[in-house]
Order: structure tokens, then sequence, then C-alpha cells
């Protein structure tokens, strides 16, 4: 019944001329096609579109059949019809209309949601590829419009975490992104040839679409894909390739990555990034961190790099990348903003850094979001501090924080802020490692600390509030003097006099000061004690042993 239905509608249809083809028509054939392919008329439905009589037909109206076509690939997965299915995949996406079957195909992308994301995708990246490539006119935006639908699809499915994870690819992400890069390589070969040929502006507006999704590819699934050491060496690894490719594209369309990542940021570029750095500006940042990692930290294309740049240089430039990185909450996303700056380290030779680096922000900012790991991070082997922590690299370093630069005599009011981070950092230590364990080695070099730091803090405690005591008392016996001359008076500290001010403004000061002293000291004070209680409780158990 529905195939002499269908064929009621086409031969009705074969006596008018294309342009009279009416609304009613196209959804009666749809209606009548769909029932055919409902009751398994399948055979009968080929004959029909193959036949030479009902071309203009299938053309117009044919498109309309590819929804129940793919929808029977999907569900029917066991059924014996399906090389009939898929003949009349290929059948309808030759001889139907270019233009409907684009947008027919791209609202079938864009329907399924969970794991059925990328069997369509893998379903229809080919026809969608042949349909686009038949399109001679606006072929960019119709590239465009493909590539931002298949990637929306794509940024909804899970990046996989394991290798395991990687190797069973439940969701098919890595499939999905190997055929994208077979379904994107004809447009940048396009891309390669015309470049001789002065049709520039189609040529540059296809470019800049493949543009566009190389950087949106960097950002997924590549800023969270984890890549590991023996995939790396096996080659094996899908989400490497992925990158690789990706990396390739730019540099095939006119972009190299030199090119790009050592003029982002500038205010005046030798390159265009079009609209794309404006409107998407925070996506921009992403995408520029994770190619920053995937070629200095995976080393993918960094035989490109120029061989001058030095060691400093590529660390202040990445000291940006490495602040978007430790911005971001998911482990698989901080964890290469430390990769990353381990790399950087690593290059540096000791004491080379200059100070007027301290000026840029990212120098300030990374170490801050370094903290946020030591501190936030629940993943423990993040979290923890490595060798460079422990025993004798530790003490190398806590001897220059435990350090008065002009031993008693130091200027405690002006080396306030960091004197209070060293004795927060001592008093950290002795907390977390007892003297029987020193995993720090801070119990063995005890004694050197407290020659070398806390005794000559409690020397210049006392010096300097017995100094600051003796400034407030005398400004207390000269300010009535002061008040009834209404005058301005100065007060001389540490050899230096302070600007003229009101007494009761010096006071605040002078006062000011010693509360900083004695805040000093009460740290002081509870690092000695906590010192005398760890060092008690050891003794205690070694007697006990005996």
């Amino acid at each position: 019944m529905a195939v002499e239905e269908l064929q009621s509608i086409i031969m009705r249809c074969q006596i008018l001329e294309e342009q009279d083809f009416k609304e009613e028509d196209f959804g009666l054939f749809q209606l009548a096609g769909q029932r055919c392919i409902d009751e398994g008329h399948i055979e009968q439905l080929l004959e029909i579109i193959q036949n030479e009589k009902n071309k203009v037909i299938i053309k117009n109206m044919g498109w309309n059949l590819v929804g129940p076509v793919v929808r029977c690939l999907l569900w029917n997965k066991e059924d014996e019809k399906r090389k009939y299915y898929f003949l009349m995949l290929d059948l309808l996406v030759k001889l139907c209309n270019p233009k409907e079957l684009l947008l027919g195909l791209l609202e079938l992308i864009e329907e399924p949601s969970g794991k059925q994301i990328s069997q369509i995708i893998l379903l229809l990246l080919q026809p969608l590829q042949t349909v686009i490539q038949k399109l001679h006119n606006n072929k960019a935006y119709s590239v465009g419009l493909a590539l931002s639908t298949l990637w929306s699809q794509l940024s909804l499915l899970p990046v996989p975490y394991s290798e395991e994870q990687i190797q069973t690819d439940d969701y098919g992400l890595c499939q999905c992104c190997k055929a994208l890069i077979e379904f994107t390589k004809p447009f940048v070969e396009e891309v390669i040839n015309d470049k001789e040929n002065s049709l520039e502006n189609e040529n540059e507006k296809l470019k800049d679409e493949l543009l566009k999704f190389c950087f949106k590819s960097l950002k997924c699934p590549l800023l969270t894909a984890q890549f590991f050491e023996q995939s790396k060496e096996a080659g094996n690894d899908p989400l490497r390739c992925f990158a690789s490719e990706i990396i390739g594209f730019l540099s095939a369309i006119g972009h190299p990555f030199p090119k790009i990542i050592f003029n982002h940021g500038r205010k005046k570029r030798t390159w265009d990034y079009l609209e794309f750095e404006e409107e998407e500006d925070k996506q921009l940042a992403d995408s520029m961190a994770s190619l920053a990692y995937l070629v200095f930290v995976q080393g993918i294309s960094i035989d490109q790099l120029p061989m001058v740049l030095s060691p400093s240089y590529l660390l202040q430039f990445n000291m940006a990348h490495i602040e978007v990185f430790l911005q971001r909450t998911e482990e698989s996303v901080f964890s290469k903003g430390v990769d990353l700056l381990e790399n950087g380290l690593l290059r540096i030779e000791d004491n080379s850094l200059l100070h007027q680096y301290l000026e840029i922000k990212s120098f300030l900012t990374v170490p801050q979001g370094l903290v946020k790991v030591m501190t936030l991070c629940p993943i423990e082997t993040l979290r923890t501090h490595n060798k460079w922590f422990t025993g004798p690299q530790l003490i190398s370093l806590l001897d220059l924080v435990l350090f008065l630069p002009e031993g008693a005599e130091t200027d405690l009011l002006q080396n306030s802020d960091r004197i209070m981070a060293s004795l927060n950092l001592l008093r950290y230590l002795v907390i977390k490692d007892n003297e029987k364990d020193n995993q720090t080695g801070l119990w063995t070099e005890l004694a050197k600390i407290e020659n070398n730091f806390l005794k000559p803090l409690h020397t210049g405690l006392n010096m300097s509030k017995a100094h600051y005591e003796a400034e407030i008392k005398n400004s207390q016996e000269n300010s009535q003097e002061v008040q009834k001359s209404k005058d301005l008076c100065s007060v001389t500290v540490g050899g230096e006099e302070i600007p003229n001010m009101p007494p009761e403004m010096q006071l605040k000061v002078l006062h000011s000061a010693l509360f900083t002293f004695d805040l000093i000291e009460s740290v002081l004070a509870r690092v000695e004690e906590l010192i005398e209680i760890k060092t008690k409780s050891t003794t205690e158990e070694n007697i006990g042993i005996k």
C-alpha cells in the first residue's frame, strides 16, 4: 500500500515542472517514503530512487528520506537489509540538492545525545564531506557551519582520562577525532592549492573557518586531554595524533604555531585573528595555553621553534599560559600548568632570572596559583612537595629564608613581612615534621637556625622595641609645647627623620611599629615553644626505649 501511494505521488509530480512543486507534494512524498521504510519495502524504494524518470523529483524531495534512513542504520544494527540502507544513503547524497542535504545532515548530527553522538557523526562525516564538495558557491560558509556543528556536539562528550579509557573509547571521542581529521583534510588541501590562485576572498574565508576550528579543537578536547609517555613512544595515542594534525593544519593554512604564539597578546600583530580574539578572548587564551603545552611539554612540532630563543625568554613567554592553566579547577588542566612551569624552569640556569621579571604580573600570580594547588588540590601526587622540599635540598632553601641580612641590627620594621612569613614557615615545618622522622632535615640544622635567625631576632626585637618606646616617650614629652605653638614636629627613627606630621599621627605610627614587633615576638615565642615540646617528646621516647 505504501509503495503504491508513493508511486501515485510521483506520477502526479512527473508531469509538473520543477518550479511547480508545492509544499503539499513535499509532505506527501516524505510520509509515503517513511511508510515504505517502516514497512520494509526498501528494495522497491531503491528502484524508485534509481529510476531516471524520477531524477528531478528525487533531487528536490529525496533529502526528506535521509533522516528515516539514518535512523534505521542507527537503530537496526542487526538488520539484514542494512546494505540497502547504506546504498540508499549513498544514492540520496549523490542525487539530492546539496544545499538541502547539508542542512538536513547537520540537523541529524545535532539530534542525539550521549553515546549516540559519536555514532551518528561517524556515520555521516563521509556523506557530509561529499555534499560540501558539491557546493561550489559559499563553500567557506558551509565548511564553517559543518565544523562548528561537529565541534559543538563533540564538546559534549567526556574526554578520556586514563590510558584504559582511551583504549576502550566508550563514548567514541577518539574515533571521532580521527575521522574529523580525515573530514577536514580536503578543505585544508584546497586552501594550500589555491594559494597561488587569486580567488583570494573565498580562499581567505575558508582559511578563517579552518583557523577557528583549529583554535576550538585546541581548547576542546585537547585542553583537558591527557597524554602518556608509553602511548607517545608507541605512536598510538589518538588524542596526541589529533593534536599533531591540528598543529600541522595551522602551518598548512599559513599560520605556523611560532607565528601564532609569539604574536598572541601583542597590541600590534603581524597576522590577523579576525573577530575571533575580540569575541572569544577567553576561549583564545585557553587555546593558546593548550598550544604552548603541546609544543613545549609534549614536544609536538617543537623543531619549528627558532633556536635563538633563550630559556629565560621562553619562561617569560609561557608564564601567561601557566597562569591560565592554574586558574582552572580541573586536575587534568591545572596539572598541565605545573608541567609547563617545570619544563620552563628546568631550562633556566641558577641565578639567571632578572629581578625586573617581578614587575610582570604573571610572575606574581603564578606562585599564588601554585599555593592553591599545594593547599587545595585533592590529588596527593600534585599537592605534595618533591625532593627539593626535603632533606639537604630544603635546607639550602631555608638558609635563604631563615636569615637576617644584617643580623640583630637588621631593620625589623622594614623587613617585617619577610620575617613573619619566615616564622610561619618555620612554625609549619616544626608542626608537620617530627624530630624522629626528620624528613625535612630541619632538626639536624636546628642549632644553625637558632644561631643565625632566632637568637639575632630576639636581640633585634629587644633593641627595636627599646628604641621605639624611647621615641614615644620623647614625643609625648614634647607634644604639649608643639600643641601650644600649633606647629608640626618631626621624629627621628633608625637614623631617618619621619616626615613632618601632627604629633597625634606620629604617635600612631610609633605605636603601630611597636604592635608589629609584639606580633613578631608572639609568633617567635610560639615557634620556640613548639620546638621545645617536640624535642622534649623525642627525649622522653628515647628514655622510654632505653
